[in-house]
Formats: C-alpha cells, structure tokens, sequence
C-alpha cells in the first residue's frame, strides 16, 4: 500500500498519462474520420502534407516549437507538458497506423463525434492533474499575462492555427467547426470529477 503522501503524485502521474492517451485516441479518430480537422489539426495535417513527415511527428515537432514560444512568455513547463507534447503524437500515429478510414458517412460522423469525446475528456484528466498545461494552453496564459483576455488569446491562436493549416492545405470539413466548439463543453462536463488542482 502507498502511503497517503504517495498516492497523490502517482494518481496525478497515471491521470496525465491516462489523458494524454485519449486524447491521441480522440485526434485520431477525427483524423480518420476525414470530414474536416479542428484547427490545430488542421494545422498538423498540413505541415504533415508539405513536408511529408507523419501526422503525429507533426503533432511533436509542433507542440516542441510550441512550448519554445513559453521562454519568452515567462511560462514553465512540467510533467504533464512533456508528456503531451511527445506522448500524443506517439499514440496518434500508432492508431492512425492501425486503423482506416470508414466508407460509410454514417460511422465517419460516429468517429468524430467520440474524437471530440476523447479529446474534452482526455484534456480534462491531464490538465486536471495539475502536472503542467498542453504546449498551446501555455500560450493562451502567456498572452494573458501580457494583458489580452483569455477568450480573445484562446481565439487569437486557434484561428492562427486554422489559417495557416488551411493555407499548407490541411484538411478543412463542415466537421471542422463542430470540433471546434464541441471540445470545450466537454472538458466542462468532466473536469470536476478529475480536477486535482487545488490539492498539494
């Protein structure tokens, strides 16, 4: 048995990794779906398709140069920062590589709609966890700091990302939109129960 002033840091450990895993089981069900990435995946996709490197390597080397971005808004990384950067993209490729895009419309609206599932309550659990923010919450709470509204930053940056994704021809659906909104009402609907933030 773990003593008490164990047990806290192990669950927190377990949560990060617990979440970051379905929330790359959520990418890449939205990716396989093929009706429209959300605006970081659209991003991803992207800069996967004019450098031909793969989608999760994408997701790695993006989230790297990302959190580089922290250093000049005074941002610290932690555990669960690393984890999400490198173990996301990891278990994306590894799902995508072993899954396939389905034929039927029908199942293609069913991969979405539990993508957008697992990645809210995958972001959840490991934001929950209190081991250290995703690369681009960082930055939403860097630009806050320099005095823009949280909203405001949080749009500033998802629309950059979607921009820029569109442009490197990522792939952009009417499913795009319902992945941007759905998102946070889930994150909403489960952090209560994950949420170990106010707990030392």
């Amino acid at each position: 048995m773990l003593d008490l002033n164990m047990q806290l840091p192990v669950r927190k450990f377990f949560q990060v990794m617990i979440g970051t895993t379905l929330l790359g089981g959520g990418i890449s069900l939205n990716f396989l779906g093929n009706l429209g990435l959300g605006p970081w995946g659209a991003f991803h996709d992207g800069l996967s398709k004019i450098t031909g490197i793969s989608y999760g390597t994408a997701i790695i080397l993006t989230g790297i140069f990302v959190t580089l971005l922290w250093i000049p808004l005074k941002q610290k990384p932690g555990i669960g920062t690393i984890v999400d950067v490198f173990w996301t993209g990891i278990v994306v490729d590894y799902f995508i590589k072993i899954g396939s895009t389905p034929e039927l419309l029908l199942v293609k609206i069913l991969f979405i709609f539990f993508g957008v599932t697992l990645i809210g309550a995958g972001t959840a659990i490991y934001v929950g966890s209190n081991l250290g923010s995703g690369p681009r919450d960082g930055v939403m709470v860097g630009l806050e700091s320099l005095g823009l509204k949280i909203g405001t930053a949080r749009n500033v940056i998802e629309v950059t990302a979607l921009i820029l994704g569109w442009i490197m021809g990522g792939t952009v659906g009417f499913a795009s939109v319902f992945i941007a909104l759905s998102i946070g009402p889930v994150v909403q609907i489960v952090m209560p129960y994950v949420d170990l933030r106010d707990k030392q």
